[in-house]
């Protein structure tokens, strides 16, 4: 064994993969606080974790097979020293949005691999023959697609436009983690497999390797080309062909996997691992060969990324280091056996909890059951990390053991193999599976849309029981439901199975009877007890805004037998027939009672800064917007229950220059779908700005051609509700050679329809544009409250944005003249005698005014829509020496 590989702690080789572990799970738990999370959880795990171990352990596995006596511990250093500072600045400057230090990153983590590459083909040539030296030879392959894949991963952050992204991400993730991660894991399976399980090698496994080996090869150049040129069958066709080339290198596995059953956590892991790989990769097959364009391909990808790096990656790793690490720290066979079995504690559990909770959130559950099962899986993979720390405490302790016994002169002792009771094994995969369980069941629990409002009334009217059961299949989907009507006898009994078949939004079925499902995600069904009806009932989707835009449903009734009335003339009305125009509140009644524009804030009141954001030096800008339901006041006393980015109205502004490309993460936290609309893009519509459900995310990807005052919003039908609920905001890109002013502010106008005290919007007061009120950044006539700082003689810009949904906007500042005035991407007034009183908008437009103050004072800002002023949109700069 050379002395690179030398057993015992080397913290260069042994400490950055728990970094990286540890920084991968710090993200999952902060994620919606941080840039580009999803990007960051993935390649901390799979460039950073993954990528040391590869560099270690098939140096390792080399010298292993090859029989290699040469030391190259300095030059492994160098490596690895090269390939940890490339990731750390490829992490660096993704989130900063710094271009040119990801390309840094990129291209050291390329050198240091190439370089590994290169001393495993001297490896190979100075080696004599040996049986399973072939094996190297992945090593070597892999190590020539990670610079191609570094190179891709390049030009993804200079931000492609679609569909070109679409197709170098599959690309990019086709040549890193089929080539780079799967070949290296491929080939070291040939050999450590059979050693996890405690059995010998398959006789000709080293052929089937040779034999798999140009098949995967050319799997990973036909789906990364494919990509690449735009072919989406191809592509598929060479997912399926890699497919085939582990199916070749799997007869051996599974002969060794016949002789002697999993019986560790490693072994466990690993063949888990590879049910994921090959399950991921056959459903990406299928659907890419399917989509109808690269933007369904993109999206399809995206879905399934998680559960390969999870599912695979996360899980081949741990797998793999659970056996390697004890092996590494020596110390003989009894302290080998300590480790071991700190690392194999509750080991079924840890692999039930694990990949159920994956099946879990693969489905279609609601976003409360998945968000809490993956931090169930969350927690089962990072038990590992402490199980590390007992397996260092064990093996140092049987070490000690074994020193102390040698000085008193005792012969050693061989212990057996420990093996775990079949009872244990099947009582701790139970215990896991009840843990999934409960863990659903909490979801359901605290599911806001799994709860049910007001009280069931009877739906059966005079009419008695015929003892017959009708059941009635019902579909949801663009806003309807299919059927609309359905007629049943009277006195049966009713049973409604309602299937949610729209591809994005969640709906469910209130009755006028209080009956009611829960809301369903898209593909998922519920059945609806009914009980005994005897009269027409009405029901609707109570989804704020769809029973407006017509998505409602009744049941009709023939009459009973021997009856002379039909039930079609008879309803009831209760609690459950009210119609759901506000929302759930706090049930201290309507909200607009309580406005008065007269009524100060209460104390601590602060407003919402209006300062522009700094112009930052990155070209590329990655943020995360959360959408949340929140409850905010909005004007003194009255509060409402908000759709949020961010958890603020209006949402946060953006702002760049032309040229800039921007990365929005969308993670919808909120109780239904919704979606974003970036007006400041120019792309198709259909993929980026499509309603997710609750728990989903998207990226939406743009570049800023042109200069303006943009809007941004969820487009969710119906999209006034949602806006005027509170999900818009502004980006703001400055038209070229902009002077400087001393102040720049920024006012974005919007309305409230006000429903119940801490209800949702009033839907009906939205289509009948009749607003409460009309406030800037989101409160009634906060800047009145806390005015806005000028000096006398300071150049101030005050950047505009009319978000509607309805009203137009006259913005006027009382005792001041603008000299300055430009509107949707084009100066109306730039500088010179003339000046202007007022910049008009309509809804979704934006603009800017620059103006000089002459004097100290106080100079209210309206808008001249004067209706308006004296419901909110009203304001002031207070200007002083």
């Amino acid at each position: 064994m050379s002395t690179t590989n030398a057993r015992g702690f080397w913290p260069l080789r042994d400490l950055p993969v728990l970094f990286w572990l540890i920084g991968t799970i710090v993200v999952a738990i902060l994620h919606p606080f941080l840039p580009a999370p999803r990007w960051l959880m993935i390649h901390l795990l799979l460039l950073g974790a993954v990528s040391h171990a590869i560099l270690v352990w098939s140096r390792y596995f080399a010298d292993a097979l090859l029989h290699t006596p040469t030391s190259d511990r300095a030059g492994q250093s160098r490596r690895l020293l090269l390939l940890n500072g490339g990731v750390l600045a490829v992490v660096a400057g993704v989130v900063s949005s710094t271009w040119a230090i990801t390309a840094a990153g990129a291209a050291a983590v390329a050198t240091a691999v190439l370089w590994h590459g290169w001393v495993l083909v001297g490896l190979i040539r100075s080696a004599l023959a040996a049986r399973f030296g072939a094996t190297v030879r992945f090593y070597v392959a892999a190590a020539c697609f990670l610079p191609v894949g570094a190179t891709l991963g390049s030009l993804l952050a200079r931000d492609l436009p679609d569909p070109w992204h679409a197709r170098v991400v599959l690309a990019h993730a086709a040549v890193n983690l089929l080539g780079w991660v799967g070949l290296t894991v491929a080939g070291t399976l040939v050999t450590l497999w059979p050693t996890m399980l405690r059995t010998r090698i398959a006789e000709g496994a080293e052929k089937q390797a040779a034999q798999a080996l140009p098949v995967l090869i050319a799997a990973v150049l036909v789906t990364a080309g494919s990509a690449a040129a735009g072919s989406r069958m191809l592509t598929a066709v060479g997912l399926l062909a890699y497919v085939v080339g582990l199916a070749q290198l799997g007869r051996a596995f599974l002969n060794a996997l016949s002789r002697n059953p999993p019986r560790s956590f490693p072994a466990d892991s690993v063949l888990a691992a590879l049910l994921w790989l090959v399950g991921v990769l056959l459903v990406l097959a299928v659907g890419i060969g399917t989509a109808g364009s690269w933007s369904g391909a993109g999206r399809l990808f995206e879905w399934l990324t998680p559960f390969l790096a999870a599912g695979f990656g996360a899980q081949v790793l741990l797998g793999a280091l659970s056996y390697l690490v004890p092996v590494a720290l020596g110390g003989g066979p009894t302290a080998i056996r300590a480790a071991n079995a700190a690392l194999d504690r509750g080991s079924p559990l840890r692999i039930v909890v694990t990949n159920l909770g994956l099946l879990v959130c693969v489905l279609p559950a609601p976003s409360a059951v998945r968000a809490v099962t993956s931090v169930a899986v969350l927690c089962a993979l990072a038990s590992w990390l402490p199980l590390l720390v007992l397996a260092l405490r064990a093996s140092r302790r049987a070490k000690a053991e074994a020193a102390a016994s040698l000085a008193r002169g005792d012969k050693p002792s061989r212990s057996a193999e420990p093996r775990r009771p079949a009872g244990q094994v099947a009582g701790l995969a139970v215990t896991g599976a009840a843990v999934v369980a409960l863990v659903v069941a909490a979801g359901v629990a605290v599911d806001p849309s799994a709860l049910g409002r007001g009280t069931a009334l009877s739906a059966a009217g005079e009419v008695s029981a015929t003892g017959h059961t009708t059941t009635v299949q019902v579909a949801a989907r663009d806003l309807r439901f299919q059927p609309s009507t359905v007629t049943v006898p009277a006195g049966d009994r009713v049973v409604i199975v309602l299937t949610n078949v729209d591809d994005e939004d969640v709906h469910d079925l209130l009755l006028d009877s209080g009956a009611r499902t829960r809301r369903l995600s898209p593909g998922q069904s519920t059945r609806l007890d009914v009980g005994v009806v005897g009269r027409a009932i009405d029901g609707w989707c109570s989804v704020i805004g769809h029973r407006q835009l017509g998505m409602t449903f009744h049941i009709d009734t023939t009459p009973a037998a021997g009856s002379s009335q039909a039930g079609h003339g008879v309803h009831a009305h209760g609690p459950g027939a009210q119609a759901e125009t506000g929302g759930q509140g706090d049930g201290s009644g309507d909200a607009a009672g309580k406005l008065d524009f007269m009524a100060k804030p209460p104390p601590g009141f602060e407003a919402v800064d209006a300062a522009l954001p700094p112009l930052g030096s990155a070209r590329v800008q990655r943020r995360t917007f959360v959408i949340r339901d929140v409850v905010r006041e909005v004007a003194p006393g009255v509060t409402q229950r908000l759709w949020t980015y961010d958890g603020t109205m209006p949402g946060p502004v953006l702002h760049g220059r032309v040229g800039d490309s921007f990365e929005i993460t969308l993670v919808n936290r909120g109780s239904i779908g919704h979606s974003i609309d970036f007006h400041a893009g120019a792309l198709s519509p259909q993929g980026p700005m499509r309603t997710i459900a609750p728990g989903d995310s998207l990226v939406y990807r743009f570049r800023a051609t042109r200069a303006g005052v943009w809007l941004y919003h969820c487009s969710t039908m119906p999209m006034s509700a949602h806006i005027a609920n509170g999900l818009f905001g502004a980006v703001i890109i400055e038209p070229p050679n902009l002077p400087n002013v001393a102040r720049s502010y920024v006012l974005v106008q919007s309305e409230f329809y006000l429903g119940d005290q801490a209800g949702l919007v009033d839907v009906t007061k939205v289509q009948s544009e009749r607003p409460d009120a009309v406030v800037f950044n989101g409160y009634a006539n906060q800047y009145d409250h806390k005015p806005l700082a000028a000096k006398p003689g300071d150049r101030v810009r005050v950047w505009v944005l009319d978000a509607g949904p309805n009203r137009s906007s006259s913005f006027h500042v009382v005792g001041a003249q603008f000299d300055t005035a430009y509107s949707e991407g084009a100066y109306l007034l730039r500088g010179g005698q003339a000046g202007a009183q007022s910049l008009g908008l309509q809804a979704g437009q934006g603009g800017f005014v620059d103006l000089t103050f002459p004097e100290s004072g106080d100079y209210p800002f309206v808008s001249h829509v004067m209706v308006d002023a004296e419901r909110g949109a009203h304001g002031s700069f207070h200007v002083s020496p």
